[in-house]
């Protein structure tokens, strides 16, 4: 049961690590698009205030919450591995 934690353990600091990579990733990668288009665009006002509130659009929107799945697939797949070994 410890060795299990201790597997558990180091794969949540792991994949911490890779979480906030691609997090911030994601999000440079969101902040180059919205700079472009209010480039691209001719946009009306501050380009700051544009590309903040695409930002908090960003935040709140499927794309950012499908990157939780970064805990969530290796985590199952850790569980169904060790419960198939075990157990069958």
């Amino acid at each position: 049961m410890i060795a299990f934690l201790q597997l558990m353990f180091g794969a949540f600091v792991v994949l911490t690590l890779v979480y906030i990579g691609v997090s911030l990733y994601s999000r440079s990668v969101r902040r180059g698009k919205l700079e472009a288009e209010w480039e691209a665009g001719g946009k009306v006002g501050d380009r700051d205030a544009f590309v903040q509130q695409g930002l908090k659009d960003y935040d709140g929107s499927l794309r950012r919450k499908l990157i939780l799945g970064v805990y969530v697939v290796p985590f199952t797949l850790m569980v169904v591995i060790i419960y198939l070994i075990n157990f069958y």
